[in-house]
């Protein structure tokens, strides 16, 4: 397996468009992976497709809808109220059980067949929301597990893994990608692209994490290359 190729696990949200910026600039042949989960909109999958489009990269989807009908939460679940609060005990309702697990196994097989070892992932335990598969402990657990499931040397890339909203908006810029995360990626729930609804708790910790970069950008007076 070769060092200079990557794959993203690439949803078309905030964090995982700034991880495929970061990756096109550490390695010469990147690839992204979307799936469909059951997930309520299907806006994610176009918004992911058409930002692939944009930065030039190979787009591979994959149908793993059968997710949908062993947890409930109410990313695919209508039925369901969404948490606007992680709650005092146990995950958000938003949390989709094994999704994580299932998203990056799943890329490792698919790397494999294309001859890559180096997989990134937009995770954060930082800003993790509860969720447990966001973890570092997860993240490295996973890699042991993957490596000695395939007898492969998959190396999981975290980014984002110590930085917070604010920090994942100052990379964005320091990649120039800034407008292109603020107007064409969808981390709503609802479904809402650019800024989104403003309500869900997606929503929420997206636009908090960018007033706070924009204040300090204003307040340090510097220029967006000069931020992160």
């Amino acid at each position: 397996m070769e060092r200079n190729k990557a794959i993203v696990v690439f949803s078309g949200g905030q964090d995982s468009t700034t991880c495929l910026y970061w990756a096109l600039r550490q390695f010469s042949e990147v690839h992204t992976i979307t799936f469909t989960y059951g997930q309520k909109h299907s806006a994610e999958v176009e918004a992911a497709r058409k930002i692939a489009g944009m930065a030039g990269v190979d787009f591979h989807l994959i149908d793993i809808t059968s997710v949908a009908s062993i947890g409930k939460n109410s990313l695919t679940d209508s039925s369901i109220g969404m948490d606007r609060e992680k709650p005092a005990e146990g995950c958000p309702n938003t949390f989709v059980p094994g999704r994580n697990l299932f998203f990056i196994s799943i890329a490792a097989v698919y790397a494999r067949e294309l001859g890559i070892h180096d997989i990134v992932t937009g995770v954060s335990q930082t800003d993790f929301s509860g969720y447990p598969d966001c973890r570092d402990s997860f993240i490295r657990s996973l890699n042991v597990t993957l490596n000695l499931a395939m007898d492969a040397q998959f190396v999981i890339h975290t980014p984002l893994m110590w930085i917070d909203k604010a920090q994942t908006w100052a990379l964005a810029d320091s990649l120039g990608v800034f407008d292109i995360v603020r107007e064409h990626t969808l981390t709503c729930y609802n479904g809402i692209p650019g800024d989104g609804c403003g309500h869900c708790p997606a929503c929420r910790l997206r636009n908090e994490g960018l007033k706070k970069y924009s204040n300090s950008r204003t307040l340090s007076g510097q220029s967006s290359a000069d931020t992160f």
